[in-house]
């Protein structure tokens, strides 16, 4: 479809992922209103984004992930770590492991302390029951919602690794849960996934619809945006390129940048919006001096605790050619079996020590030894458990090596460069095996795969997480929104010094959330497209 030059609407909205989606989609229930998305990646078409058990085949598809490497890292052994992202419609929703966890309330009570005021959970709580549509409600429930565009679902369970797995973490003295995006986050119970009637509920498919594509919605596909345009202090329109060719389009009440904790910040700082000092150095011209954008760069990183397992009932046997196919043509044919679920269905969330106000490490069961990208498999049957500190205080950037749109950024996450990280994580390593040696597990329990016996001391832990943590893909914080000389954009979502130029993502959380991210970036693109409105003057 061809595409011309200087065309002309209402709203822009720049990447088509997680957030992108809910923010164009809302903005077209006015239809007077004429929205653009762009996005920088093609369809969504492939078996390995569709197919909820598949996901890690996106993982180091070069076709729909930008496929980032963060630089070496010096706490990790100088380690490149891998950082996929969505370049595909659906964005990372499209690639992502699908776990819906919402974070704690206290997360979102810290972002209004924090300066993101009317941030707490309470006022955003509606917004989490507007997105969801949960399954087996029947009726009004106080945390969950049940008519919103993205499905939640929780597993079958069929595994019996998995009860075995909650079973032996309330033997352990942790909290059963059996709604962790409920009254309390603490405990051990079923991790919901965004799956509906077995396909990934990616934004892309949950938000936009054959009436919004039809309608006042233009999406443009494979097309980079190349900079925000921006004039006497305000966001005119966009510049970017699709194939050979480049376009301008303009925006008549505001641009709002949904390209994620990576691209959103390089698209500022290629419009001119960043470090003054910075940005002369590259050549580009400053349309506003704000140091803090690309900075507070915060992540999640994990590692696995693995057991062989002494019976033949983990996924191994599943893991070859003729175990894929079958697993493979049973979802074509129904969605339903093995292909129909992340496998991540249960896990929990604990506090490292006792003066910690509220659960700081998380827990994701896998009943096989794997690594998350699906690379690295045990040549036995197994189980695993991905752990990892969920507040950390470590901090990174994201910079430019270039004026070039095409240059991938700078990416140094800084990973436990905190010692307190180290703390939590090997709290988290310990609290694993605890869990591992309770009875439940005893006609199931074969020898340590990983960390292995041989690495017991702190000293030994420690040197096991520098060489073996990886990302647990959650970037964040990158655009911060707050009142401080750091924040990039204020509570509802505006950057300061430029009018009519918005970032809605997770760019803009001023502190990660306790879990995965997908939930609170879908929540913040829908309050943000509820500011929107409200400025426009629409109910």
């Amino acid at each position: 479809m061809s595409k011309t030059p200087d065309e002309e609407y209402d709203y822009i909205v720049i990447g088509a992922g997680s957030a992108g989606c809910v923010i164009a989609s809302r903005l077209a229930e006015e239809d007077s209103a004429r929205i653009l998305l762009i996005e920088a990646g093609g369809n969504d078409k492939k078996l390995g984004i569709k197919m909820p058990s598949a996901f890690y085949m996106p993982l180091h598809d070069q076709r729909i992930n930008w496929g980032y490497y963060s630089e070496p890292e010096p706490e990790l052994n100088n380690r490149k770590i891998h950082c996929p992202r969505g370049k595909v419609l659906g964005g990372s929703s499209s690639i992502n492991g699908m776990v819906y966890i919402r974070g704690n309330k206290e997360d979102f009570d810290g972002w209004d302390k924090l300066g993101a005021s009317g941030w707490d959970y309470e006022s955003l709580l509606p917004y989490f029951k507007k997105a969801q549509r949960a399954d087996c409600r029947s009726e009004p429930h106080p945390f969950q919602g049940h008519d919103g565009p993205i499905a939640t679902t929780t597993g079958k369970m069929q595994n019996p690794l998995y009860r075995t797995f909650l079973e032996a973490a309330q033997s352990a003295g942790y909290p059963s849960n059996s709604d962790i995006n409920g009254q309390s986050q603490e405990g051990f119970g079923p991790m919901p996934m965004t799956v509906d009637s077995g396909i990934r509920a990616s934004t892309y498919r949950a938000y936009i619809n054959k009436r919004t594509l039809g309608g006042n919605l233009k999406i443009i596909s494979r097309a980079i945006t190349n900079k925000v345009i921006i004039h006497d202090g305000k966001a005119k329109g966009v510049c970017y390129r699709r194939g050979s060719k480049n376009f301008t389009a303009f925006a008549k009440s505001e641009v709002i940048v949904c390209a994620g904790a990576i691209n959103s910040p390089q698209l500022l700082m290629l419009s001119g919006i960043g470090d003054a000092e910075d940005l002369s150095q590259l050549k580009i011209k400053v349309a506003a001096d704000l140091p803090g954008v690309g900075k507070n760069l915060m992540d999640h990183l994990e590692v696995y605790v693995q057991q062989a397992c002494t019976r033949p009932i983990s996924l191994q046997k599943n893991l070859g050619w003729l175990g894929k196919s079958y697993i493979g043509a049973t979802w074509l044919a129904s969605r339903k079996g093995l292909g129909a679920t992340n496998h991540f269905e249960v896990g929990g969330f604990i506090k490292s020590h006792d003066d910690q106000l509220y659960p700081d490490i998380q827990f994701h069961f896998l009943p096989v030894a794997m690594s998350y990208d699906g690379r690295v498999k045990a040549s036995q049957h197994g189980f695993q458990v991905h752990v990892g500190p969920m507040l950390p205080k470590s901090r990174g950037s994201i910079s430019l090596i270039s004026s070039n749109p095409n240059a991938a950024p700078k990416i140094q996450f800084n990973y436990m460069t905190h010692q307190d990280d180290f703390f939590v994580f090997r709290q988290a390593i310990k609290a694993a095996r605890t869990i591992f040696k309770q009875s439940q597990f005893d006609e199931f329990r074969g020898e340590e795969l990983n960390p292995g016996k041989h690495c017991q001391s702190d000293e030994e832990l420690d040197d096991f997480i520098r060489q073996n943590a990886e990302s647990a893909y959650h970037p964040c914080g990158t655009c911060k929104m707050g009142v401080d000389a750091d924040s990039v954009v204020d509570p509802t979502g505006k950057v300061y010094g430029i009018d009519n130029l918005r970032v809605a993502d997770s760019s803009i959380f001023p502190h990660i959330t306790n879990g995965n991210l997908n939930a609170p970036t879908i929540t913040v693109a829908e309050r943000i497209a509820d500011f929107i409105k409200a400025d426009q003057g629409q109910k």
